[in-house]
């Protein structure tokens, strides 16, 4: 789960990381409203989206007087951003951060993430600060430490002394670099995060060192144990579907395609997306209902699915070992009788139960594929949803 930059800021003030004073506007009242009370005259105005590129795409500016700030609030404040990162639909922003401009004498980056390959946590470091990470790991790879730490967020006093070495740091700077790094570690292992960035990070002329910019984003799988950052989700920053599928604990990626997709498992799902692609077609969506769904999951993830104006085809994919291909059927009928489809409904069943959600399908009284293979499944969607556009 993504968080915006206002809430990875304030997390990591919880961890004695200090950040610069700022306020959140979601009106052009409230923006006058923060400057007055953090008594600015001048401020850096930025748009909170879930998405990175912001400066690139117009979305941060600077006002150099407080008439300027009402002015380029009232700009910022639903301001669509649209890039690579967001994907054509574009992101909203209905929200603004104001905060005080930073005199920057140095720009540097610092961050931590997962390791997948080693299954470590690994703090990652770069004198090349301001740009962005991957660009500098293509141009210039030698200029990124990478190095891993333990799961209690602990960093070894020579992993320090390597980091202050690398980054250039010395004197006072060393130390307030030391400690910054040192609380950045723990908040990343004590919130869960899959990835925690601060770019840039940044040396004032007065040798402060002072967090610009920070993205956290938080494993799903631990959110149970984060209720706080987990009400911090922002269902604007997605789909209406993507949205929808996070209220009934389903898993669902939209996609730019005209096939939409219902599959059990991760793995049978993005095979399923291989094969409509080969089969000369797009998938609209990744949906995996998991091996346990109730009748009352399918239903919902149905609708979830015909929500998606592109949608001409849906191709369910069950192969059923825990999940029973009947329980499927009995949710696909409910969902399909409630919202009176008229997009052809193309059904591969194997496994626990696929006789009686065969039978189900076939006195359901509905216009439904039956196919017995996978590569036929997906062959029949790409022909219906042809006929379908």
């Amino acid at each position: 789960m993504n968080l915006h930059e206002y809430q990875a800021k304030d997390i990591l003030k919880r961890f004695g990381i200090a950040t610069p004073e700022f306020g959140v506007a979601n009106s052009v009242e409230e923006a006058v409203a923060v400057a007055k009370q953090l008594n600015l005259t001048k401020a850096v105005l930025k748009i909170q989206v879930h998405a990175g590129g912001r400066g690139k795409a117009g979305g941060v500016k600077f006002a150099k007087t407080p008439e300027e700030i009402a002015q380029l609030a009232k700009v910022l404040i639903g301001m669509k951003m649209v890039n690579e990162q967001t994907g054509p639909e574009g992101v909203v922003a209905n929200k603004i951060l104001i905060s005080k401009p930073i005199d920057i004498d140095k720009e540097f980056y610092i961050g931590a993430l997962i390791d997948r390959d080693r299954a470590v946590p690994i703090l990652m470091a770069s004198p090349a600060g301001g740009m962005e990470i991957e660009e500098i790991a293509h141009k210039t790879p030698e200029k990124i430490l990478k190095m891993p730490f333990s799961f209690d967020g602990r960093l070894r006093p020579y992993q320090l002394v390597r980091l202050a070495k690398f980054m250039g740091w010395s004197g006072d700077v060393a130390k307030k670099g030391m400690e910054l790094a040192k609380k950045l570690a723990i908040c990343f292992i004590q919130t869960d995060a899959a990835m925690l960035e601060i770019n840039p990070l940044v040396q004032t002329p007065e040798g402060e060192i002072v967090v610009l910019d920070a993205k956290l984003s938080i494993d799903d799988n631990a959110l149970f144990r984060q209720p706080e950052i987990a009400a911090m989700y922002d269902a604007s920053q997605g789909s209406p579907q993507e949205a929808a599928s996070k209220e009934h604990d389903l898993t669902y990626i939209a996609m730019h395609g005209e096939i939409g997709c219902m599959v059990n498992g991760a793995g049978l799902a993005m095979a399923t997306m291989d094969i409509i692609q080969l089969a000369g077609g797009a998938p609209a969506n990744f949906l995996d209902v998991g091996g346990g769904a109730t009748k009352e999951k399918v239903a919902a993830g149905f609708r979830i699915i015909l929500s998606d104006p592109k949608v001409s085809a849906i191709l369910v994919n069950i192969f059923g070992g825990i999940m029973s291909c009947a329980t499927i059927a009995e949710g696909v009928i409910s969902a399909a009788r409630e919202l009176k489809i008229t997009v052809p409904i193309i059904v591969r069943l194997e496994g626990s139960h696929v006789d009686e959600g065969r039978r189900l399908f076939n006195e359901s009284g509905l216009k439904i594929i039956s196919a017995k293979d996978l590569k036929t499944a997906a062959e029949l969607a790409v022909k219906a949803s042809k006929r379908g556009s």
